[in-house]
């Protein structure tokens, strides 16, 4: 069997087994449970029912962004990425996490939110490998309309006569995006911790220009200075989560009960005047 398939294999085991370990380590160390993963996930997938459909009315439908000018496609592809998902992770913390506040309490849900699309990316990126892995020894080929049969076939050969680095770039490109999306909950969180507005914006602005970045660098540049540029922004990442670091509250543990002494009988003599004192009258 081609080794490629192997390191195909691992990069998807990594894509979609990094989000649990990541969450793992935050639960160990942090007060954080996996409620707040999966409030992390439901966020970014409700923020995808918008996402999705808006690109495609803006771009495609209206096209009120030319195709052809990369620079407009990426910034405003960044913002609305920016838009929605801070958007939706604001929702999260408000409605459906009130009690996420703390920088633990924040790592977890930044997992969920990009633990989620690493998941799924994985998914169907694996689901594609074994469809072409498929049709590459003679199965499926009766589904593949006869006009479609070159593309399919370029595209078999450009998959699996890569060299074995390309075939990890999905996971270290998730591992950067893991940590820029913790940084981006860490940052969502401080609208809670100090009430201000501006750190939601400041969220959204450093979404828009990790995402316009890539978009601009992966037509421009190509894959490799992409992931170069996209992996200097998580080390920035790394540094905006570390720096927003707060301790946990410690937990308050009830001051034990004083001890209860030995019971001491009460030497009491019960006669015929007690027992009428004791009777309810009207």
């Amino acid at each position: 069997m081609d080794t490629i398939y192997f390191f195909y294999a691992l990069n998807y085991l990594l894509m979609i087994g990094l989000p649990f370990i990541l969450a793992r380590m935050i639960r160990a160390k942090r007060q954080a449970g996996w409620g707040l993963f999966g409030v992390g996930a439901l966020a970014f997938v409700l923020s995808q029912v918008g996402h999705i459909p808006f690109n495609w009315l803006i771009l495609q439908r209206l096209a009120w962004v030319p195709s052809d000018n990369v620079m407009a496609v990426a910034i405003f592809a960044g913002l609305s990425a920016g838009v929605f998902e801070e958007g939706a992770r604001y929702l999260a913390y408000r409605y459906f996490a009130p009690d996420a506040r703390t920088w633990g309490k924040g790592l977890m849900l930044g997992a969920g939110h990009g633990g989620i699309e690493a998941i799924l990316l994985g998914v169907l990126g694996a689901w594609t490998v074994v469809q072409l892995a498929l049709l590459r020894n003679g199965y499926l080929l009766d589904q593949v309309p006869a006009d479609r049969m070159a593309a399919v076939q370029a595209q078999i050969t450009a998959v699996f006569t890569a060299p074995w680095y390309d075939a990890l770039l999905g996971a270290v490109e998730r591992l950067s995006a893991l940590c820029i999306q913790v940084s981006l909950s860490i940052l969502v969180l401080q609208q809670f911790v100090h009430g201000q507005r501006k750190w939601l914006i400041i969220a959204i602005l450093w979404h828009a220009f990790v995402d316009a970045l890539s978009v601009y660098a992966i037509a421009n540049w190509g894959v490799y200075v992409t992931e170069v540029l996209v992996a200097g922004t998580a080390v920035i990442s790394l540094g905006i989560i570390f720096w927003l670091k707060t301790p946990e509250p410690a937990e308050i543990e009830p001051e034990p009960l004083p001890p209860v002494g030995t019971a001491v009988p009460l030497d009491l003599e019960i006669t015929a005047d007690h027992i009428d004192s004791s009777r309810y009258t009207n």
